[in-house]
């Protein structure tokens, strides 16, 4: 007995999913799942990402095999990329300029698409820009024009005794009784002049080559030194007393040099201080927002070049007769790998464009960025080694280096653990106490 089809309703013709393939799929170009751009950063992405590719990707492959004294060396093509950086015509003033909402998803497409190409020289180009960027968020004309951008800088506050508490000097993640301790760099304030001595440690990026550097410090007005009351100043690194240690010998980033700066009764006029003792907590907590955020859009970057790596690889890949993205946990393991990629990426955009909306920046949301972005890294790194197999061993292909390099990233800018534990504090709402 046979029995007459069930009648369906039919789709409107008015229907958005009228027009779609009866066996729906969607492609995701490269850029991700990303909300609609200004005119500008649309335009300019893709220019981003073919410097990102044929210029980073190759030079910091070829800089990560380099004895680190070589890679600052005069002809080094540590100093070829950044000229082509250069080139690209990236300027603070251009940003400056933009609407917040325009400047929030330029900022973070340039920075990810840094962390594309090579996170070490991306790391280079943000530290060599802070200077400046924060000579302009604090208004002081004079210090901007000394040190324009063009010129690489470098930001020092990390010491030998000193790392992540360097950014707490509240001391709100210090163990209860505990004390910052005795300062390594110490700026002494007379009349009509600054003195400056002790040293920053090797961790210092561009420490090695900068030209300036924006320079955070303990503050002595007479009574000793005070690290709550610091200051900052943003000074040429060709003064007299001023040396430096030797290039950082280190697991990743080599793109990066990084090492110590030495003051010996160098003396400064004030007219480089661009933050005193009142404005010294103002100023932390200023360039810890930014630096944070900055950090979050790199490593995302970064994150997405290995789920690429990885993607292309599983479909070249044979084992069992078939690509091996046939295999089931090959594709959970790539969607698993997508999934957390634009998970970092759609928060760093968020939090940037809301701390660049905002009258304070929420420090709490740039360290979200920041752990989230670092963490996504070297998870997504280490699962695309995994997917490459012996290969991603090998210096033949790049997997290796991004899981060295993003592993860095957890530890630099403050751990991701004190982060953690910081951003906790900030969360907290002293009215509900």
């Amino acid at each position: 007995m046979t029995s007459n089809p069930p009648e369906f309703p039919q789709m409107s013709r008015q229907s958005p999913a009228h027009g779609w393939p009866q066996n729906p799929k969607s492609k995701i170009d490269g850029f991700g799942i990303q909300p609609p751009l200004d005119d500008i950063t649309r335009e300019f992405q893709p220019q981003l990402r073919k410097f990102a590719v044929e210029v980073m990707r190759p030079i910091g492959q070829r800089l990560d095999r380099l004895p680190a004294d070589q890679i600052i060396a005069e002809g080094s093509e540590f100093w070829t990329f950044h000229k082509r950086y250069q080139e690209l015509g990236v300027e603070l003033s251009m940003l400056a300029q933009m609407e917040p909402e325009a400047r929030a998803n330029l900022f973070c497409v340039l920075l990810e698409e840094l962390g594309y190409g090579d996170g070490g020289l991306a790391i280079s180009v943000a530290a060599g820009m802070l200077p400046t960027y924060v000579s302009m968020l604090f208004g002081n004309q004079f210090l901007m024009e000394r040190f324009p951008e063009t010129e690489l800088g470098c930001w020092g506050i990390t010491e030998p005794d000193h790392g992540s508490d360097s950014i707490d000097p509240q001391g709100m993640v210090r163990h209860p009784g505990a004390k910052y301790g005795r300062p390594n760099t110490v700026a002494r304030f007379y009349k009509d002049k600054i003195i400056l001595n002790g040293q920053k440690s090797a961790w210092v990026s561009n420490g090695t080559c900068a030209k300036h550097c924006i320079l955070y410090c303990a503050a002595d007005f007479g009574d000793g030194p005070s690290v709550e009351g610091g200051c900052v100043l943003v000074i040429p690194l060709d003064l007299p007393g001023i040396s430096r240690g030797k290039p950082l010998e280190k697991l990743g980033q080599r793109g990066d040099p990084q090492g110590e700066i030495f003051f010996n009764d160098v003396e400064v006029s004030l007219d480089y201080v661009l933050a005193g003792p009142e404005d010294y907590l103002r100023a932390v907590y200023c360039i810890h927002s930014e630096a944070n955020a900055l950090m979050g859009a790199i490593w995302t970057g970064a994150a997405r070049s290995a789920y690429h790596l990885a993607h292309a690889y599983a479909h070249e890949r044979k084992q069992g007769g078939v690509p091996i993205f046939n295999h089931q946990l090959v594709a959970y393991k790539l969607f698993h790998m997508f999934r957390s990629v634009e998970a970092a990426s759609s928060l760093t955009r968020r939090v940037v464009h809301y701390n660049m909306t905002s009258d304070v920046p929420a420090l709490q949301a740039a360290m979200c960025a920041k752990t989230l972005g670092t963490q996504t890294a070297f998870e997504v790194s280490s699962e695309a080694l995994g997917i490459f197999g012996g290969n991603g061993l090998t210096h033949e292909y790049p997997m290796e280096k991004i899981m060295r390099d993003s592993r860095a990233s957890l530890i630099e800018d403050g751990t991701n653990d004190v982060l953690a534990i910081k951003g906790g504090y900030y969360l907290m709402d002293p009215d509900l106490l």
